[in-house]
C-alpha cells in the first residue's frame, strides 16, 4: 500500500483520562511480579504499565489513558503503532524476519543504507554500518576511529550519555552512579566541560571560549593533538540536560578537528531523525561531521541503530567489526515507513509543533519564577527547575515533585539533567495535546508549590 492510504497523523482517543486511583489494581499486581523477576538496575520513575498505546496516547490494563510526552524517551519518532509502519512490519514480516545482514543481503537494507547516507549532513560518498541500539553505534564510531586514524585517544564531554556498554559508558559522564563500581573504564579517555549557555562557568560569558580552552589544556598537558583519534559530541546534549550549545562551539570545534586530523564524531540518537525540525541536529550549525550516530527513533519503536561515516575514513577491513542483528530485514522496513512519514511532513510537523510547545513553555517561566531556563529545538525541548534564578541553583527535589504530579493527572514526561524536564513527543503530536501537556504542568507546578508552602515535601 502507498502512504497515501494512511493518515499521516492517525485519529487518537482523548488523553488524558484516569478512572482509577494510580496505580490501579492491575498495575500494582504486575509491578509486584515485575520487581521479583527484573533487575534491580532498572529506572522506573512511576508505575506506568504499558497495555495499548497509539499515536501519543497510552492505555493501562486497567484502563487509564496517558498523554504521553515521552515517546518510549525519543524513539517512536512516528507515534506508537503508526498504522504504516505497522503495515511495513506486517508485510516484510510474512516475507522474512532474520538472515544477518552482515553475512547475507536483503533489499530492505541496501535500500534504507541508501536513503540514510543521502540524507547525512557530510558531503561526498558515505557508508553505513548497522546496529542494534545507541550504544552499539557509539562503539562502533569508538573502534572505527582508533582503527582509521591509528590513534588512541578520544575526548568528550562531561554531562555527556552516549550508553551503557563499556566504550559508551566510558565516553559518558553524566551520572556517577552509571559508571560506580564497573571500573576500570576503557582507557585514554579525556573529558571536558560542554558549553551551557544556561550555566557559565564561573565569570566566563563566552562558555566556548572556555570550552575550547579547556580542548588545548589537556592538549598541552595530558595528550599531544596529533595522538587523538577522535572528539565525541551530542548536537544538543540529551541527558545531560537537553543542552542547546553556542552557535559558535560546533563550527569552532570543526575546525579544531580538521587542523589536527581529528574525527569528528556528532551522536545524533536522540537529536536526530527529524526531532529538531531537521533530519539531524547538528544541522541547524551547518557543520559537517565525519560520522554520525543514530539509533531510537531511526525505526519508531524497534531496535535499530546505524553510524554513518565518510566512505574514506570506512576503511576497516573485511571481518573486523559485525553484528547478527544490526539490520534486521523487520526493523528496516520500518525505519523505511519512518522515512517515509518523516518525508511526507512529520519534520515540518515537529518544527512547527515544537515551535509551538517552546512558545507555551516560556509563557510557563512567565509565571513560575522556580522555573529557571526554557530550551530546546523542535520536539526536543526542556524546562529547568531552579532555587533561584540569580544563582541557578539547581531544584532536583521540585523537578522529581512535578513529574510524580503529572503522572498523577495523566501526563507522562521524564527528567533530564540535574533538575529539567524533557518533553520528547511523538512526532505526530498535535498543538491541542501540547495545551493540554502544558495545562497539566501548570498545576503539577502549583500542587507542589502549595505542598512546600505547607512544608509538605516536594
Amino acid at each position: 500500500m502507498h502512504i497515501k492510504d494512511f493518515p499521516l497523523i492517525p485519529m487518537q482517543p482523548e488523553a488524558p483520562r484516569i478512572r482509577t486511583r494510580l496505580p490501579g489494581p492491575k498495575v500494582k499486581a504486575l509491578t509486584a511480579r515485575d520487581r521479583r523477576v527484573t533487575s534491580p538496575s532498572y529506572t522506573r520513575d512511576y508505575p506506568l504499565v504499558v497495555d495499548r498505546a497509539i499515536g501519543s496516547v497510552i492505555t493501562d490494563p486497567d484502563g487509564n489513558l496517558f498523554l504521553d510526552m515521552t515517546a518510549g524517551i525519543a524513539v517512536v519518532a512516528s507515534g506508537h503503532s503508526h498504522p504504516y509502519v505497522l503495515d511495513a512490519i506486517r508485510r516484510q514480516s510474512e516475507r522474512c524476519l532474520h538472515m544477518s545482514g552482515t553475512d547475507f543481503y536483503y533489499e530492505s537494507q541496501i535500500e534504507l543504507a541508501e536513503r540514510l547516507v543521502k540524507s547525512a549532513p557530510m558531503k561526498g560518498k558515505n557508508r553505513i554500518f548497522f546496529t542494534n541500539s545507541g550504544a552499539e553505534s557509539i562503539e562502533a564510531a569508538l573502534k572505527l576511529s582508533r582503527y582509521h586514524t591509528g590513534r588512541q585517544h578520544v575526548i568528550a564531554f562531561i554531562g555527556a550519555f552516549h550508553g551503557r556498554t563499556y566504550g559508551a559508558m566510558s565516553l559518558g559522564a553524566s551520572k556517577v552512579i552509571q559508571s560506580q563500581g564497573f571500573k576500570p573504564l576503557v582507557p585514554q579517555i579525556s573529558h571536558v566541560d560542554y558549553p551551557n549557555p544556561y550555566r557559565p562557568v564561573g565569570h566566563e560569558k563566552n562558555v566556548t571560549d572556555h570550552t575550547m580552552r579547556e580542548i588545548e589544556t589537556v592538549f598541552k598537558h595530558k595528550v599531544s593533538p596529533d595522538e587523538v583519534a577522535a572528539i565525541f559530541v551530542e548536537a544538543i546534549q540529551g541527558e545531560g540536560g537537553y543542552i542547546v550549545p553556542p552557535d559558535d562551539f560546533l563550527p569552532r570545534l570543526r575546525e579544531l578537528c580538521t587542523t589536527h586530523g581529528i574525527m569528528l564524531v556528532c551522536d545524533e540518537v536522540q537529536s536526530g531523525m527529524g526531532r529538531t525540525g531537521k533530519m539531524w541536529g547538528i544541522e541547524h550549525s551547518g557543520v559537517e561531521p565525519d560520522m554520525i550516530t543514530s539509533a531510537k527513533g531511526i525505526a519508531s519503536g524497534l531496535p535499530l541503530g546505524a553510524l554513518i561515516a565518510r566512505q574514506k575514513i570506512m576503511d576497516w577491513p573485511y571481518g573486523s567489526h559485525a553484528s547478527t542483528f544490526g539490520g534486521n530485514p523487520v526493523s528496516c522496513a520500518a525505519s523505511l515507513a519512518t522515512l517515509d512519514l518523516l518525508e511526507a511532513g512529520l519534520m515540518r510537523n515537529a518544527e512547527t509543533v515544537g515551535d509551538f510547545l517552546i512558545k507555551h513553555l516560556q509563557n510557563l517561566a512567565k509565571e513560575f519564577d522556580v522555573i529557571g531556563d526554557v530550551r530546546g529545538r523542535g520536539l526536543m525541548a526542556a524546562i529547568e527547575f531552579v532555587q533561584d534564578r540569580s544563582s541557578r541553583h539547581t531544584f532536583a527535589e521540585f523537578r522529581n515533585g512535578v513529574v510524580q504530579e503529572c503522572f498523577h493527572r495523566g501526563l507522562l514526561v521524564l527528567g533530564c539533567g540535574e533538575s529539567a524536564i524533557r518533553f520528547c513527543p511523538a512526532l505526530t503530536v498535535s498543538e491541542r495535546q501540547i495545551e493540554t501537556a502544558i495545562t497539566i504542568m501548570h498545576e503539577a507546578i502549583k500542587a507542589v508549590q502549595q505542598r512546600r508552602q505547607k512544608g509538605e515535601a516536594a
